[in-house]
């Protein structure tokens, strides 16, 4: 197992992509602590987890506040021992589709802010543990516009890019004590709620989104939450034990170059 006997808090637990991480982890022998303001969302996921012969538990926490972050990161550390892996996968809200030059300041700034705030809450709660027992690692998730440029996200883009530098920055200042900070760039998953939700809910808008989306990358099709989850694994395991300060693309390609049609090979 890669993970056996690691400890992890994962902060916005019970959504669908924080719940296939926790899955992942737990089945790599993980202890998982799940942490976020849904409880009864997170239950189910610590539920299915222990089902499944892992070992979670769910506490209610507001990773935007504070306090509530501190004190749960020291009951997490007095009751197991350590805190090896930390990743921050609440939803920001966020408003896309509306050209920079027609938004509104506040729906063009909230993501940002939003963003920075919880990640430097619960990154730096975590690292102030980490650097004591000289190991861990932070996560954190961004999508294809924290590398190229995207148009219509909004502040999405910029929340992006400002995740990944505060990821790099911390890292460098972390690294002398064997802590890592790495983050990982998805091309969004069609797999999880808010696109299954929005294609239920509007797809006459979000089905040609998503095809633009496939469209965009090389391979012709976006990565699912498995495949996020299972470089989540790879990055909190001993095999990555060098890998920090970066981010890691798992954007099919997007970041690289927008990908082009099949070219037919003679």
């Amino acid at each position: 197992m890669l993970l056996k006997n690691k400890n992890a808090i994962i902060y916005g637990g019970g959504m669908s992509l924080a719940g296939s991480v926790a899955r992942a982890m737990a089945r790599e022998g993980a202890n998982i602590f799940l942490a976020g303001r849904n409880l009864a969302s997170l239950r189910k996921v610590k539920d299915d987890i222990n089902r499944t012969g892992g070992r979670a538990v769910a506490a209610e926490v507001d990773a935007m506040n504070e306090t509530s972050v501190n004190e749960h990161m020291a009951i997490v550390s007095a009751a197991a021992g350590s805190i090896d892996i930390a990743f921050n996968l609440i939803g920001i809200s966020n408003v896309q589709n509306i050209p920079l030059t027609e938004m509104d300041l506040h729906d063009f700034v909230h993501p940002v802010t939003d963003a920075m705030t919880t990640h430097f809450l619960t990154a730096a709660a975590a690292a102030r543990i980490m650097i004591r027992q000289r190991s861990g690692v932070i996560l954190s998730l961004t999508a294809t516009p924290g590398g190229i440029a995207y148009p219509l996200t909004g502040g999405f883009g910029p929340a992006c890019c400002a995740i990944e530098g505060f990821s790099r920055n911390l890292a460098s200042e972390v690294g002398p004590y064997g802590v890592r900070a790495v983050n990982i760039r998805s091309a969004g998953s069609p797999d999880s709620r808010p696109f299954v939700e929005a294609i239920v809910n509007k797809p006459d808008l979000v089905k040609p989104i998503l095809q633009k989306m496939e469209n965009d990358t090389m391979l012709k099709k976006l990565p699912l939450m498995e495949d996020i989850a299972n470089v989540a694994v790879f990055l909190s395991s001993p095999l990555a034990a060098k890998v920090t300060g970066v981010t890691i693309d798992v954007t099919v390609g997007t970041t690289t170059g927008i990908g082009r049609t099949e070219i037919p090979f003679k």
